[in-house]
């Protein structure tokens, strides 16, 4: 038995590095408005793991990023993720959000949603409560970006309401 043992030891601290671990659920969305299309461009980075985790957990099943036979499976479900756990508001008036897409980034991935076109925002309330469905610790930073101008605020689980005024 402890020859055994001593067999397995060097495989089970290789696989303890196939994937990685981090000590933090943080997940960044940047909502910047431009000028030229009127419209909100939202980009969200998160930990590649985190994302299929979060997935797998509301949808069932598996999804892996990084291979292209999930790929459509991958985008049918971000597209639903994101309309439940994203919401946009601006002028009291709710924003139709369009999934763009995803790319990834080596541990990390990128999804991209735009918005309706809006003429000249003022009030803009967001609602972000992405990969909460997974984790009672997670941290999403927003940032909002109007004109140049940048405002940011650290929304943690279970807050997930922001309002910024331009």
């Amino acid at each position: 038995m402890k020859k055994l043992w001593l067999l397995l030891l060097p495989i089970v601290f290789l696989l303890s590095f196939t994937k990685v671990w981090h000590p933090y659920h943080v997940g960044s969305v940047e909502i910047n408005y431009s000028s030229k299309s009127k419209t909100f461009e939202v980009t969200g980075r998160f930990f590649l793991d985190d994302l299929e985790n979060g997935l797998g957990k509301k949808y069932g099943g598996t999804f892996h990023f990084n291979d292209d036979k999930y790929k459509a499976k991958l985008n049918e479900a971000l597209f639903k993720y994101c309309q439940e756990y994203f919401k946009l508001k601006t002028d009291n008036k709710f924003l139709k959000i369009n999934y763009i897409g995803y790319e990834e980034d080596q541990e990390s991935v990128n999804v991209y949603l735009e918005s309706e076109p809006v003429a000249n925002p003022k009030k803009i309330e967001a609602a972000v409560s992405l990969l909460y469905n997974l984790f009672d610790d997670q941290i999403n930073i927003v940032h909002i970006i109007v004109k140049g101008d940048r405002k940011s605020e650290k929304l943690t689980y279970p807050n997930r309401y922001l309002y910024k005024q331009f």
